[in-house]
């Protein structure tokens, strides 16, 4: 049996809004579609259904579905789920208002140590760098996600 990696994924970044507004944007699935996935579903409650759907995504134009469900719903300060198809790890959101605005602190885990999971660990600490630098200018410019052209 494979150990689990002492490695986890750690995000953090200042959004100039309330915790209220960050939270809601983090559970609301238009809100997601707006800065960074495509079709995603999500029923913000302990124990409700998740699906994160990209279509055609980035500059390479990926699709993906991944299965998830809500472990805690705690407005505004914490917002957690587990997610995955073939294996699942945790992701954990705190949020805690501060500077003028709230600091949110992301932490994913429950990797194993195998080559598949270290890539995917990898693969997820850039997504996640990406998304919280999208939400952030979401929330406080209204900006959403441009998708690039594809080509025929």
């Amino acid at each position: 049996m494979n150990s689990p990696l002492k490695e986890h994924i750690s995000q953090a970044t200042f959004i100039k809004a309330p915790a209220e507004k960050v939270y809601d944007t983090l559970t609301s699935a238009k809100a997601w579609d707006d800065f960074f996935t495509t079709g995603m579903e999500l029923d913000a409650k302990p124990g409700g259904k998740m699906i994160w759907r990209w279509k055609d995504w980035g500059p390479d134009f990926y699709t993906l579905s991944v299965d998830a469900k809500v472990l805690e719903a705690d407005r505004p300060r914490r917002f957690a789920f587990e997610w995955g198809n073939k294996r699942r790890s945790t992701v954990e959101i705190d949020l805690k208002e501060e500077h003028g605005g709230t600091t949110l602190r992301l932490k994913e885990h429950g990797y194993l140590d195998t080559p598949e999971d270290r890539a995917m660990i990898l693969e997820c600490a850039a997504g996640w760098g990406e998304a919280m630098t999208l939400l952030k200018f979401y929330i406080e410019h209204s900006l959403v996600y441009s998708p690039p052209e594809k080509p025929e």
